[in-house]
């Protein structure tokens, strides 16, 4: 039976001008490396990754986009669909000395109602693999809103060791246009470090942060799920489960990254 616990932590977001993510937290440019890998499926089809890596990584994240997961990952490193939590905050990561890569929709393909499917648990290993060839240290998984599910999905499919632990954030837990939610992806089987991060601002309706402690209570294998909730952020977007709302911790950015990474400190091996 795992054992889980809730802590709170009050984000206070600027309502008309939150800060620039490079003034929260700069990133000496020379000591991360890009780099861009087109990696082919064996379906014949192309998955592209942004890498980008730290000179002084102690870890590695894999972070896995909502939405329908185009990025948009040019050939440069520039994303045409950047405003996703966990691409816009990669530098914020690079300066807590975490590695992130993060991988573009398969073909450019629609990823919605295919992320708790064992093949996309079997891309998520992949990735996996690649992230401890690219960078030092362990490995996380860390989801948001739709991708969140694929967090779930690789963690509780992983390679015994692979996975330090996984984060899953506004997560999709109520049945919508994509037919799949994080229960979906079999939280049970799920046997490494979690944490459910909620935010009580946050509007999306097949995300309500009051179903945080039923996706903890669902992954019943976990040696340890922690439930992180929050509150704040700035609403720039009509969506409410748009990136640059509370759901996508707009304006919040740092604290949570800050939150997170101090997770996964605790829980690096």
């Amino acid at each position: 039976m795992a054992k889980w616990w809730m802590i709170g932590l009050v984000l206070a977001g600027s309502a008309a001008y939150p800060l620039p993510l490079s003034a929260q937290a700069p990133v000496p440019l020379a000591s991360v490396t890009t780099r861009i890998l087109d990696l082919p499926r064996p379906n014949g089809a192309v998955q592209r990754v942004l890498l980008s890596v730290p000179a002084d990584a102690r870890g590695m994240i894999v972070m896995l986009p909502g939405g329908a997961g185009d990025v948009g990952i040019g050939r440069d490193g520039a994303t045409a669909h950047g405003d996703n939590f966990v691409v816009r905050t990669r530098s914020l990561w690079n300066a807590r000395g975490y590695g992130v890569l993060i991988p573009d929709a398969l073909g450019g393909d629609n990823m919605r109602g295919r992320r708790s499917s064992p093949g996309y648990a079997r891309v998520i290993g992949d990735l996996v693999a690649l992230a401890h060839r690219e960078g030092p240290g362990p490995v996380f998984l860390l989801g948001t809103s739709q991708g969140s599910i694929a967090a779930m999905n690789g963690a509780a499919h992983a390679v015994p060791g692979s996975v330090a632990g996984v984060v899953l954030t506004e997560s999709v837990s109520v049945l919508g246009g994509s037919h799949e939610t994080v229960f979906d992806a079999d939280p049970a089987r799920v046997t490494v470090p979690a944490l459910v991060v909620a935010n009580r601002d946050d509007a999306c309706d097949v995300a309500p942060p009051a179903d945080a402690p039923r996706i903890a209570a669902a992954m019943t294998h976990s040696p340890t799920v922690k439930v992180l909730t929050v509150s704040g952020g700035v609403t720039r977007s009509d969506k409410a489960c748009g990136s640059l709302t509370p759901h996508g911790y707009y304006g919040i950015e740092d604290q949570v990254v800050d939150a997170i990474a101090r997770w996964m400190d605790a829980h690096s091996r």
